[in-house]
């Protein structure tokens, strides 16, 4: 009799998690029971993830930092939404640039820039 426990291989914790076409999910140890039920419908994720090929690093002060923070949390508590600041960004940038497309010279991130810079 041996000691050692059987232990799941490299295949199972590196397995696709997304929808696999339906060849490959005939494959897949979980799905062998279920096969002649119907599936059940698929679950929405409250917070939806993707991944990102490309990174930057941006600089903030504490004064925006806390900001962020406080913005997250707001979003949180008062509308239900959990995400990450990362998400925020995402979604401010993507506000600002189709507000830039939108409106051009008249866009706010125009405006806000050249208050900065004094023009």
């Amino acid at each position: 009799m041996t000691r050692r426990s059987s232990l799941p291989g490299a295949a199972e914790f590196f397995r696709p998690t997304g929808p696999a076409p339906e060849a490959e999910r005939e494959a897949d140890w979980f799905d062998a029971p279920a096969r002649d039920a119907p599936s059940p419908p698929p679950v929405a994720r409250s917070t939806p993830r993707q991944k990102h090929n490309s990174k930057i690093t941006v600089y903030v002060s504490d004064e925006e930092l806390l900001a962020l923070e406080h913005a997250r949390l707001t979003l949180r508590g008062a509308h239900g939404l959990a995400v990450d600041r990362g998400r925020v960004v995402r979604e401010a940038i993507s506000v600002i640039l189709a507000d830039l497309e939108a409106y051009g010279e008249d866009s706010v991130l125009v405006r806000r820039l050249r208050q900065d810079t004094g023009q």
